[in-house]
């Protein structure tokens, strides 16, 4: 079992955008939102809490009904009862080979979005490091692996326009609190689907048991129909494929 190291969301002092910045908190759900200046208001605050409030409810009265959906760390079959949240976290979490709740970040950063995304298309969501991004031109994503890496800071990675919105997720069994299997300072994924990112970076990232297995990692990421890009960080190893453009942060 990987001993984690438990840092400060410090990172979302150094976004650098035109966006204004708000924070909404509904249980586990940490959200730091970005949008254009004057659109956050107390009604869309509102409207946003209460479809997360929602949907939390909807998901923790179906895992009270079958705690096994929470515990298990392999792909899941949920009952006929479980809502639409739950289904699709089982969906994509079997596609990627792990259990539901490992798409579960992921998939409230996409809720989020869905609220949002009819007011605005320049939207970024972060949800303890998964992301929902949407806007009108490219997005420079900067990459965090905890303060002794030596990409973080430095590196960063272009998403094009044209596959945006998008979910851009990352898992780490050397940061934050979620379960790992792995040792990766990051595994990132980009798709489509944030829950499926997020699912395919928590299994991407399990494979990691050292520096020499980012490449087998993000190769197993990319198999992953759906997924667009993968970047896994070890040390001072790194492996990336699919449609990102790495760059280095400096003088930016």
């Amino acid at each position: 079992m990987t001993v984690r190291k438990q840092e400060p969301r410090d990172y979302r002092c150094h976004v650098r955008s035109a966006l204004t910045l708000q924070r909404l908190v509904v249980g586990e759900t940490d959200l730091a939102i970005h949008l254009p200046p004057g659109l956050w208001d107390a009604a869309l605050e509102k409207e946003l809490r209460d479809r997360l409030v929602e949907q939390r409810s909807l998901l923790l009265r179906y895992l009270a009904a079958d705690p096994a959906f929470a515990a298990t760390h392999q792909p899941y079959l949920p009952g006929s009862s479980a809502p639409p949240t739950a289904q699709h976290m089982a969906a994509v979490a079997a596609v990627a080979g792990v259990g539901p709740m490992a798409a579960v970040a992921g998939m409230f950063a996409a809720l989020a979005g869905e609220v949002l995304a009819k007011y605005s298309r320049d939207v970024i969501i972060e949800n303890g490091g998964d992301i929902y991004l949407d806007g009108e031109e490219d997005r420079i994503v900067a990459v965090y692996a905890g303060r002794s890496s030596p990409f973080s800071g430095r590196l960063g990675v272009r998403i094009k326009q044209a596959l945006l919105p998008c979910g851009i997720c990352t898992s780490s069994g050397t940061l934050g609190s979620s379960f790992s299997y792995g040792v990766a300072d990051a595994a990132m994924v980009v798709a489509a689907d944030p829950a499926l990112a997020d699912a395919v970076a928590t299994a991407s990232g399990n494979l990691v048991h050292c520096a020499a297995d980012v490449g087998a990692a993000c190769q197993y990421a990319m198999a992953v129909p759906g997924v667009c890009a993968a970047l896994i960080l070890c040390g001072e190893a790194m492996s990336a494929a699919g449609e990102l453009e790495l760059l280095s942060l400096s003088g930016i």
